[in-house]
């Protein structure tokens, strides 16, 4: 089978597919920043001045207590996953891992119960980092994106989806 039939169908080789698991990924991800700020920004502030997104967008954000931002982060995080993960997941099933070794809604838990594993350790490590050592958002919120990002790979393939 050839690369692109392997990158535009669901079946393919471990390299294949973890590339293509990393694009849906990057989807995903993508989502979930662009709503992560977006929130801070606009609904629970958590932004500084001197976060990339404020900077980017020249918008103006208000100073907040490390101990708020650190609260208001992890709230707007987990409102954020609920979106992201479902991106995520259709994605998955359509092209990148075979669905099928669980009924439909169990899998859709099992995805929601990894994800949010992973979700959960990096949203406190975002926390942590703000709240004890000052880190700027950006920053934090990218220590939870790859800390998200490790154990959803390895629990999607091993537990979740046929491979």
């Amino acid at each position: 089978m050839s690369i692109i039939e392997q990158l535009a169908g669901r079946e393919s080789g471990f390299i294949i597919q973890f590339i293509k698991y990393g694009i849906a990924g990057g989807i995903a991800t993508l989502s979930h920043i662009v709503l992560f700020h977006l929130i801070s920004w606009r609904a629970l502030p958590a932004l500084q001045q001197n976060d990339l997104f404020v900077r980017i967008f020249n918008i103006s954000v208000t100073d907040i207590a490390d101990a708020v931002r650190s609260r208001n982060s992890m709230i707007n995080n987990f409102i954020v996953f609920v979106f992201s993960n479902f991106i995520a997941y259709s994605i998955n099933i359509y092209w990148v891992f075979t669905p099928g070794k669980y009924i439909w809604f169990i899998e859709i838990a099992l995805f929601y119960m990894v994800s949010g594993v992973s979700v959960f350790t990096g949203t406190l490590l975002m926390g942590y980092l703000i709240k004890r050592y000052g880190l700027r958002t950006t920053y934090a919120f990218t220590a939870n994106l790859v800390v998200a990002v490790l154990i959803n790979y390895a629990m999607r393939k091993l537990v979740i989806f046929k491979y």
